[in-house]
């Protein structure tokens, strides 16, 4: 073996070489959000595109352009990103997380008393 492995960065180079490699057959499929951003997604020949996609830029929701007529999205339709508070306000009401929450500090309370918990 002629190839030493003497003073190489292990870890942070490939050893693999690409050699015999035959990469996928690719296309580029275009989507447009509302804002008007136009952005291209690669992806594998057979693979089927999805009508839409969240735009890079604004997070819109962006529709398939070509093939497909571009549709109006009205303002109110746009989804807009879902926060942490907003999935727990789908599980439980506004009454039941106060509840929960002078549960929680009842107990917290409770443990400070005694000594179990600090600042």
């Amino acid at each position: 073996m002629t190839e030493s492995m003497r003073g190489m960065r292990l870890g942070s180079q490939s050893m693999e070489r690409e050699d015999g490699v035959e990469l996928a057959l690719r296309r580029n499929v275009s989507y447009r959000c509302v804002e008007g951003h136009e952005f291209t997604v690669t992806f594998a020949l057979g693979a089927e595109s999805p009508a839409e996609w969240e735009c890079k830029q604004c997070k819109n929701k962006a529709l398939l352009v070509g093939g497909v007529e571009l549709q109006k999205i009205e303002a109110g339709e746009v989804d807009k990103p879902r926060t942490h508070y907003d999935m727990v306000l789908e599980r439980r009401t506004k009454a039941e997380l106060e509840d929960l929450l002078q549960e929680v500090l009842a107990d917290m309370r409770k443990r400070r008393s005694a000594g179990k918990l600090s600042a």
